[in-house]
């Protein structure tokens, strides 16, 4: 593919030293729109089941992204819940975007269980700051689930690709939600992120959007990884990667999973043969990976097994 773009360049009257770096740049746009996949995504328009109801646009903040959606299964009652975070490489995205929402809504709610999808602020609001929404998203619902017919003690954090990141980093340090009024929470579902280590990432070869993200201060990115921040206090883990991204999103994980193991914490891996996307959209689809993500739900907690008994 290399040696074909190279010689398009050059018939157009590009020397092939100018070639490399125009192909670098083309890649790097392939890799910013897999991280922005949510941005070209429909609104949700799947069909949930009978009985369903969406309370849409409630505000745990006063900025207009400070909102989130909150699906409800028929006649929920100490209902676990989920918490999504849609992704979007920190700039954009939304909670209502159909990858986001249908598959994971449709399979989870026709078995007792809340779920909520929420947005937050973006960039240039720098993603610790954005994860601190998050966590007021978190305090706000857990205060107001007993009267959806939800346990506020039976919350579980999921996000994709920059919303993976960001649940990642409040569950390394979850002092940054228990200090903004949330709860603890059972556990946290990661779905293909590659920042798990921003020092890294940073300090290697990497792609411009990250530095859009985390700039150039060394102490932004310490604050922003999920690796840097771990502390023994973490919740269990289900992180998701996809073996088939260029960036090799595993490799960065399995460090971290290494790192969390070494405290005493638990964190399982699943490395899946989808793409960035697919992970995201295919969640909730009948198959060995919702089943896994399911079992390891199921493993939280006594109200978590008996919604997701067979």
């Amino acid at each position: 593919m290399r040696a074909v773009l190279s010689v398009i360049l050059i018939v157009l009257g590009l020397q092939a030293a100018q070639a490399g770096p125009l192909l670098d740049r083309l890649r790097e746009r392939r890799a910013e729109r897999a991280e922005w996949g949510e941005e070209a995504d429909g609104a949700s328009a799947g069909k949930l089941p009978a009985g369903s109801r969406v309370l849409r646009d409630l505000a745990y903040g006063p900025d207009a992204r400070q909102r989130l959606d909150v699906y409800l299964p028929a006649a929920p009652k100490q209902a676990p819940v989920i918490l999504m975070v849609h992704g979007g490489a920190w700039r954009t995205g939304d909670k209502a975007m159909s990858r986001v929402v249908d598959n994971k809504a449709a399979r989870w709610l026709a078995r007792g269980v809340i779920f909520i999808s929420t947005n937050y602020r973006l960039l240039p609001i720098p993603p610790h700051e954005q994860a601190q929404d998050v966590a007021r998203a978190l305090a706000f619902a857990q205060g107001k689930a007993a009267g959806w017919g939800g346990d506020p003690a039976a919350f579980v954090l999921m996000g994709h690709s920059a919303g993976a990141h960001l649940v990642s980093l409040l569950n390394s340090a979850p002092q940054i939600a228990l200090g903004l009024g949330g709860r603890p929470w059972l556990g946290t579902v990661s779905l293909d992120t590659a920042a798990m280590d921003i020092v890294a990432t940073m300090e290697g070869k990497h792609y411009g959007f990250y530095d859009k993200a985390f700039g150039s201060d060394p102490m932004v990115w310490q604050a922003s990884s999920p690796y840097q921040q771990l502390t023994r206090e973490a919740p269990p883990l289900l992180a998701v990667c996809s073996s088939q991204r260029p960036d090799q999103p595993c490799a960065g994980t399995r460090r971290y999973a290494q790192q969390a193991r070494s405290l005493g914490l638990r964190v399982e891996l699943r490395e899946q043969a989808a793409s960035h996307g697919e992970i995201n959209e295919q969640l909730g689809l009948p198959g060995a990976y919702t089943d896994a993500v399911e079992v390891f739900l199921a493993s939280l907690a006594p109200a978590w097994r008996a919604a997701l008994a067979p």
